[in-house]
């Protein structure tokens, strides 16, 4: 098992590599393929050895090799981050094609999630392909039954709408954005309906505690921006792998 964790690390790593291409290109409109890899302050091309996960940044110390400019630790984070990712399916879920299908999901999450937090922007091209993936995969074995799957989609994405449109007429100010609605739409397309209140719970209870601490740490009484899609992101995360008991605890805790 742990030969086999090792190796799944490493490929899932190889891939986190171009999640950091999709993280940068995608919100700036340009092509994911093309040019391959390049410094962003020279635009020098990387050497396929300069460009080996984790291990390439540490052996030049976070610098480009040819114009010596610093390299966010953001990219060997997001390298370990999606091998992590990739080990934790297979613990979970074994060798399947269901586990492949919650590995791309993570990566889904992993993308979304950083450009949210630069961006405050949640992309199309990834939320609504993901929906229809995701919906699609409800009819292969190991995932949530299609029915389960479309009233995620439709909950997920209705309760948040319902939300953002109520604070608007409330307010008259924008609480949410239609990103976030569409990425609760994907996470009910892929993980089912069951998934939603354990997401919604952890999202709320994450951003709500960081939010407070960011009041406090600014003096208070300050209107913040914070990104809702990396709470989301968490909460599906935690939907993923621990969802059925805290669904469990959370029925049995509102039914009390």
């Amino acid at each position: 098992m742990i030969e086999i964790a090792a190796t799944i690390f490493l490929f899932a790593s190889l891939i986190g590599s171009f999640l950091n291409v999709c993280i940068h290109r995608i919100p700036l409109e340009q092509s994911i393929a093309f040019p391959p890899s390049h410094c962003p302050h020279c635009e020098t091309a990387i050497r396929p050895w300069d460009n080996i996960p984790i291990l390439s940044y540490l052996v030049l110390r976070g610098k480009c090799r040819n114009c010596k400019a610093g390299i966010s630790a953001r990219y060997p984070f997001v390298e370990a981050l999606t091998g992590v990712a990739g080990v934790g399916t297979y613990l979970a879920f074994g060798l399947a094609p269901h586990s492949l299908l919650m590995f791309v999901f993570l990566c889904a999450l992993i993308v979304i999630t950083f450009i949210d937090v630069d961006y405050q922007i949640i992309p199309d091209v990834i939320s609504l392909p993901g929906i229809v993936i995701g919906f699609a995969a409800a009819f292969l074995p190991g995932s949530p039954q299609w029915l389960d799957s479309a009233i995620g989609v439709l909950g997920g994405g209705g309760i948040l709408w319902l939300i953002a449109e109520g604070y608007y007429r409330m307010t008259g100010r924008e609480g949410m954005g239609g990103g976030d609605v569409k990425l609760l739409a994907m996470i009910g397309a892929f993980l089912g309906w069951r998934a939603i209140p354990v997401t919604l719970m952890i999202a709320s209870l994450s951003g709500t505690l960081l939010g407070l601490i960011l009041m406090l740490r600014a003096g208070g009484g300050r209107q913040m921006a914070i990104p809702f899609g990396p709470f989301l992101a968490a909460g599906a995360v935690v939907a993923l792998f621990a969802g059925e008991p805290l669904l469990e605890w959370y029925l049995s805790m509102a039914l009390a």
